[in-house]
């Protein structure tokens, strides 16, 4: 019999109900890190509940601004380019939502991932002199 363990919060959600692991679980997990990286949250701080969880806190600033979520270190409005950056950081974001869906066969794989994140990258970077749009 082989063990696996888990950390809550990272594991995808039919790995807690089911024991299941998957691609589809890695991805999840990914999606998590995206958005702790981009928002300088971790699942542990105070403001996530049972109500309220880091994927739940980041989609619902799509339907209001991105700015609510994101880590002012990267994005604020003083910025030069204010609006790239946020269309930046808005696409890496939504890549993650898509990443952690509750349904495994929902979320995008991990091919998927990869051709965003180069589209992203294409997107983005060239529009700056250093190519730093996303993160300064």
């Amino acid at each position: 019999m082989t063990q696996t363990l888990a950390t809550v919060g990272y594991m995808a959600p039919e790995y807690g109900r089911e024991g299941r692991v998957s691609r589809e679980g890695d991805v999840y997990s990914y999606g998590i890190i995206l958005m702790e990286i981009f928002t300088k949250k971790k699942l542990t701080d105070k403001i996530f509940t049972e109500e309220m969880s880091l994927s739940h806190w980041v989609g619902d600033s799509f339907n209001r601004s991105i700015m609510e979520v994101v880590d002012n270190n990267l994005l604020t409005m003083e910025d030069a380019h204010f609006l790239m950056r946020e269309q930046c950081l808005s696409s890496i974001l939504s890549l993650a939502m898509d990443c952690t869906r509750d349904l495994p066969h929902d979320r995008i794989n991990i091919r998927n991932v990869i051709s965003r994140l180069i589209q992203i990258k294409k997107t983005f970077l060239p529009n700056t002199r250093r190519g730093h749009v996303c993160v300064r």
